[in-house]
């Protein structure tokens, strides 16, 4: 293999962590994907992977040259199509990270448009509540809803999304309606944590001033999106979340919006990547798509009311 066949197993192998996986993904081998790494491991003069029965990871000397491999394979296939004019030409893989609820509830639905806009893409969806390494785990883009914590990367901000609070028919009928703060003395909350373990903070409203919290008790703690709407709807509590993740619920009527005139903050919404000289087509065209997807959804300005 030459040069950039090596690199582009050494990817493979190290976003997969596996030989095997990589071989699938390339469609070769798996000694010809084994033999392209231990070539580029005696040209580069180190070891790129750990190799393990269990598990692939790279070594620091790999991790150095992860990020400055994939910069140079995405400016090959750049440089092999600057004078195509037609973006339907695109070619590539994409990995992208998102909630679980926006990839089910919108993004996943309207994909094979966006597919059939641009043949030549292979999309790898992340759809999880955790909070990945964008660059340690090989994303090209993340979409993330809720406060930022990572200043290294590149924000492109959305807007905001409107959240609402709810609760099923099946919890009201048992505890009530609640149409004061004061009557949530009585009610019961599901709790969501980013991590489990650790302490819940309550119910979150606007005072007219300020936002505060309004600690309440609750039974059940959740660690992701789709748990926590399934125990809303199981009766075990009030929630507050983005509208456009129940929507369909609330049109059901298998939750129904409580306490509108006091809501939680509007969560911002971002588009992430990584610093780099040259944002690869491919990826630029699935963050408008997906930008020109959430905008019906979102208010444009977060501290609007």
């Amino acid at each position: 293999m030459d040069s950039l066949a090596q690199l582009r197993a050494f990817l493979h192998v190290a976003e997969r962590g596996s030989f095997t996986r990589a071989a699938e993904g390339l469609g070769l081998p798996k000694a010809s994907v084994s033999v392209a790494v231990q070539q580029l491991e005696t040209a580069m003069g180190t070891q790129l992977l750990h190799r393990t029965t269990r598990r692939v990871q790279l070594t620091a000397d790999g991790e150095q040259l992860f990020q400055r491999a994939r910069d140079l394979l995405d400016d090959v296939e750049d440089l092999q199509g600057m004078f195509r004019r037609d973006t339907a030409t695109l070619r590539g893989r994409l990995r992208v990270d998102m909630s679980s609820g926006l990839a089910r509830h919108l993004v996943v639905p309207t994909l094979p448009d966006f597919l059939q806009q641009h043949p030549g893409l292979e999309i790898e969806l992340s759809g999880t509540d955790r909070r990945v390494d964008l660059v340690r785990e090989g994303f090209d883009c993340v979409l993330r809803v809720g406060p930022l914590d990572d200043n290294t990367l590149v924000a492109r901000t959305l807007g905001c999304m409107e959240v609402v609070n709810c609760a099923s028919p099946s919890y009201l009928a048992r505890y009530g309606t609640p149409h004061t703060l004061e009557a949530l003395h009585d009610h019961r909350l599901v709790h969501y944590v980013s991590t489990l373990g650790q302490r819940p903070s309550g119910f979150e409203y606007f005072d007219g001033q300020q936002y505060r919290i309004l600690p309440m008790a609750g039974a059940v703690t959740v660690n992701s999106g789709d748990g926590y709407s399934a125990a809303a709807a199981a009766g075990l509590g009030i929630i507050q979340v983005p509208r456009l993740g129940v929507r369909q619920a609330l049109h059901d009527g298998v939750l129904v919006e409580i306490l509108p005139q006091f809501p939680a903050e509007p969560m911002p919404v971002t588009l992430l990547y990584a610093q780099r000289r040259h944002l690869p087509a491919r990826v630029r065209v699935f963050m408008d798509w997906v930008a020109a997807l959430l905008q019906p959804h979102l208010r444009p300005v977060c501290g609007e009311r």
